[in-house]
């Protein structure tokens, strides 16, 4: 028979349950290191992130260490070796991680202030030059960021082998890997290269506004550069926004605190998330390792583009 002690009873075992779950989480878990791909210099990354992570030690009741990676194999090898328990990943850097074997599972990605959950891979080019598309630049000088990377590398080779050059290297003067989308743009302003690849979500939101508005952009006199100072030459297709993972073999109520904190953090810390998002984000997206299946199948082609060009 199910009466009042019952009912008591059981609701008694269920807050004992959750209680004891999460303190196994917290002593499994004492802390946890929050990984970031290298889009910016690394003091804008601490600038931004670190009021997001104190609000995640918050929520989640343990101490998350915000780790900023040299690259995004860093990201990568240090998820495998278990010393990254959450990452923030591009969309390749990602599938490069699960054709590889890494134990990681998609949570969520940014919503864009427009409400889209995605981006573009774009060629730039200087305002002021003759170039108005790849087939002006054959022989010039191209910059891209990183091997790893989504918007940097692997979907502009796409692109390019979609435009008939299936090897960059032999249709470019020489292709250079600058290392970040800030360094790409920046060895573009400053002549070292002709075109570079870099993520462009609109006139807002991308790489280039960011660094515009921090002054990071100078002519050769000194003066700032403007907006109007760099050219789009070619636009991607869509490519979904890259995913926060959490290692696979973390506990599932450790999971869900994770999810649960990234949702709620418009709302429940604006200005940790404001700091974050510089107003060009609207919030964080539940996702699914699925979601970035199209992305392993573009890298897979890739691959076959550079033994295709190594035999």
């Amino acid at each position: 028979m199910i009466n009042r002690r019952t009912i008591l009873l059981s609701a008694a075992l269920a807050l004992m349950t959750s209680a004891v779950s999460a303190q196994d989480y917290k002593t499994r878990y004492p802390e946890l290191t929050f990984a970031i791909i290298p889009a910016e210099n690394a003091s804008g990354v601490t600038e931004r992130w670190q009021p997001f992570v104190n609000y995640l030690s918050k929520e989640l009741g343990v101490k998350v260490n915000l780790r900023i990676a040299n690259d995004y194999a860093a990201v990568i090898e240090g998820q495998r070796a278990g010393n990254i328990q959450i990452a923030s990943y591009g969309s390749a850097s990602f599938a490069r991680a699960r054709l590889t074997g890494v134990k990681t599972e998609a949570f969520a990605n940014d919503i864009n202030f427009d409400g889209s959950t995605g981006y573009y891979s774009v060629f730039f080019v200087k305002g002021n030059s003759s170039y108005k598309s790849i087939d002006n630049l054959k022989g010039k000088n191209l910059g891209l960021v990183d091997p790893n990377s989504t918007s940097g590398n692997n979907v502009p080779r796409f692109e390019l082998d979609k435009m008939g050059i299936s090897d960059a290297d032999s249709y470019f003067g020489k292709v250079v890997f600058t290392g970040s989308h800030e360094n790409a743009l920046l060895a573009l302003s400053q002549g070292t290269v002709d075109v570079v690849a870099n993520q462009w979500t609109n006139e807002d939101d991308s790489t280039v506004a960011q660094m515009l508005h921090k002054g990071m952009l100078k002519n050769a006199d000194g003066t700032p550069m403007k907006k109007e100072d760099f050219r789009i030459i070619h636009k991607s297709a869509p490519i979904i926004n890259g995913p926060y993972a959490y290692s696979a073999d973390l506990p599932a109520d450790l999971k869900a605190a994770i999810t649960k904190a990234f949702v709620e953090a418009p709302t429940k810390d604006k200005a940790a998330f404001d700091r974050l998002s510089d107003g060009q984000k609207k919030g964080f997206h539940a996702a699914t390792t699925k979601d970035w299946d199209a992305t392993i199948e573009l890298i897979k082609f890739v691959d076959a583009l550079r033994k295709k060009k190594a035999s």
